[in-house]
């Protein structure tokens, strides 16, 4: 069966002045799934969503999104999609569900039926008792998931959402990630730009990391974090003058890299085959060595450490 795409760009490009914000961007979003678009301030994140939400026009390449051309089709895009910007667009002043309604009505809906459509969104976004709230009274957390409710007024087939969680503290991040879920479990795709690492781990199926105006890498986080390696085993001893013993032993094992720190007592040992079997290994060796370890574990790469790879690289082009 054939992979429907919500969203597909190719080789766009934006200039601006003598400045390539996007330069041969490229990207496909499955439907019904959340797309992690991962990079540093100026790789060029927030004007792809621009340009793929017709916020700007492109200077070239071609995109379509839930169907329709950017270019082309523009009127039929902004019927399609939600768009939730890094700046809450929601109005302090009133209520949740005044809100909510005056949104209803900005997007052509009846005053009843905006109004039905409020209670609901308020009700699955967990707002329903704050609802004749003046909305300056909510948490940080709370306005973003009014937010995002705000973009779901007409149930876009396509959910953009840039940096939502710039500013929030770790409750709130959580309570928007639970959001975010939620809609793409309703079939909504979700086009996710972030800076945070662990937030593109905890929600994306996908991530394509941007850097200078174009897509680096593009995988599954797991594959992502393959790209470094495999796992590894890290070792801390209790005394530094145990490091060097510990690691001629381990270098003994069949086919294993072994990095050692004098300074933080650790032996690394990286895998060469699964990192069960690596860990079992050490914990042998290190048992024929009589030495005691403060901490053995077994660790993959993080995405943190990927994202760091892989726009060093560009750096270095």
């Amino acid at each position: 069966m054939d992979t429907i795409h919500s969203l597909e760009a190719r080789s766009l490009r934006k200039r601006y002045g003598s400045t390539d914000a996007l330069d041969g961007f490229d990207l496909s979003v499955q439907a019904g799934t959340i797309h992690g678009l991962l990079g540093p301030n100026g790789a060029g994140k927030s004007t792809a969503v621009k340009g793929l939400s017709t916020l700007i026009d492109l200077d070239g390449g071609q995109a379509v999104v839930a169907g329709y051309d950017v270019a082309r089709q523009p009127g039929q895009v902004r019927r399609s999609i939600g768009l939730i910007g890094q700046n809450s667009a929601v109005d302090e002043v009133i209520t949740g569900a005044e809100n909510l309604i005056m949104f209803g009505r900005l997007f052509g809906l009846t005053k009843r039926s905006a109004t039905a459509r409020g209670v609901a969104l308020l009700e699955q976004f967990g707002l329903a008792e704050a609802a004749n709230r003046p909305v300056s009274t909510y948490s940080g957390g709370m306005r973003r998931r009014l937010d995002i409710a705000a973009g779901l007024i007409l149930t876009p087939a396509v959910l953009f959402l840039d940096e939502p969680t710039t500013g929030l503290d770790p409750r709130a991040r959580n309570e928007v990630w639970a959001s975010v879920r939620e809609v793409a479990g309703q079939g909504t795709t979700v086009l996710l730009t972030t800076q945070y690492l662990d937030e593109a781990d905890q929600l994306a199926s996908m991530i394509s990391v941007m850097d200078h105006g174009r897509v680096v890498a593009e995988g599954t986080p797991d594959a992502l974090k393959r790209q470094l390696g495999g796992d590894r085993v890290v070792i801390t001893l209790f005394e530094p003058d145990q490091v060097t013993t510990v690691a001629e032993a381990l270098g003994r094992l069949a086919g294993s890299s072994v990095i050692t720190d004098v300074e933080t007592r650790t032996v690394t040992v990286e895998a060469s085959r699964s990192g069960s079997a690596t860990l079992a290994d050490c914990v042998r060796a290190l048992d024929a060595t009589g030495i005691e370890a403060e901490d053995v574990i077994l660790r993959r790469p993080t995405l943190d450490e990927v994202f760091l790879a892989l726009t060093e690289q560009e750096v270095t082009r």
